[in-house]
């Protein structure tokens, strides 16, 4: 009888190797079948002599997918490490979903200042469609397994209960919204969910989570790239270039931001094949 296959997941804990959840990220990025199978197989392989992280599971599974499919199928199947790659500020994550609500349809901007019917806030997100008008706590994690938990859910219903309130129709908002790019805890979405607190987390809820969001919505983190380096990203990212298909179009942006030009087409190419751009 063969040992059962076990990994660990970011915050530390075993479970048992799910080979169903990683056919199911590799199909979503568009890996054939022949490569589902392949990459599946060499896990179970390499989990046979003793547990791997989620973390190694992962890098082994995009070079190999980057190897048979191309880079742009590896590119969908990172857009989770491309998010963390946004960091280690939280800045570009807020920028980022405000690209994000964009894309379905909603007027947003991002850092906003308003003021409440006690204090003044810094909004992450103000989003605006209908008449209606959203404020978003955008809460970024740079690594795994660190969970958004309960105490921000309280102080973000605090925050937007207090602009609700507020006596000038410009700093009003009509919900809160709290985001994170990781996942919450039980009692975090307990609490959310018995206070009428609209929660988004990568996986939560079951519709309408930050992964179907970006999917639904064709944006991707500049971040997927697989063929712009480590500082090329940081510069882009610094000068406020969060989408992927914002380079896509435009090589003039990337000499800018110190692409050598023989390496240009590449990345453009790239760039269209992942998102459209």
């Amino acid at each position: 009888m063969s040992r059962e296959l076990r990994v660990i997941k970011a915050d530390g804990e075993e479970e048992t190797f799910d080979p169903s959840k990683l056919e199911a990220s590799l199909a979503r990025a568009g890996a054939s079948s022949a490569a589902r199978a392949h990459i599946i197989a060499h896990m179970m392989k390499a989990l046979e002599p003793a547990p791997l992280t989620t973390s190694e599971i992962y890098r082994r599974a995009f070079e190999l997918l980057k190897k048979r499919e191309g880079a742009p199928v590896a590119a969908r199947y990172s857009i989770k490490r491309a998010i963390f790659d946004l960091g280690p500020s939280g800045y570009p994550f807020e920028q980022f979903f405000a690209e994000v609500m964009r894309s379905h349809g909603w007027q947003a901007r991002h850092s906003v200042i308003l003021t409440g019917r006690c204090v003044t806030h810094e909004v992450d997100v103000l989003a605006k469609k209908g008449g209606k008008r959203i404020g978003i706590e955008a809460k970024f994690h740079n690594t795994p397994g660190i969970k958004t938990d309960v105490k921000d859910a309280l102080y973000v219903r605090a925050r937007y209960q207090d602009l609700a309130e507020a006596t000038d129709p410009d700093d009003h908002v009509d919900q809160g919204w709290l985001v994170t790019n990781t996942r919450f805890t039980e009692d975090a979405i307990r609490y959310g969910e018995c206070a009428g607190l609209p929660m988004i987390s990568w996986d939560y809820p079951r519709r309408g989570n930050l992964l179907e969001l970006i999917e639904e919505g064709q944006v991707h983190p500049l971040t997927a790239l697989t063929t712009l380096s480590p500082s090329e990203k940081q510069r882009l990212l610094d000068s406020r270039i969060v989408l992927c298909r914002a380079v896509g179009g435009s090589s003039q942006l990337l000499r800018e931001h110190g692409v050598k030009p023989q390496r240009i087409p590449e990345i453009q190419d790239e760039a269209r094949k992942l998102c459209g751009a």
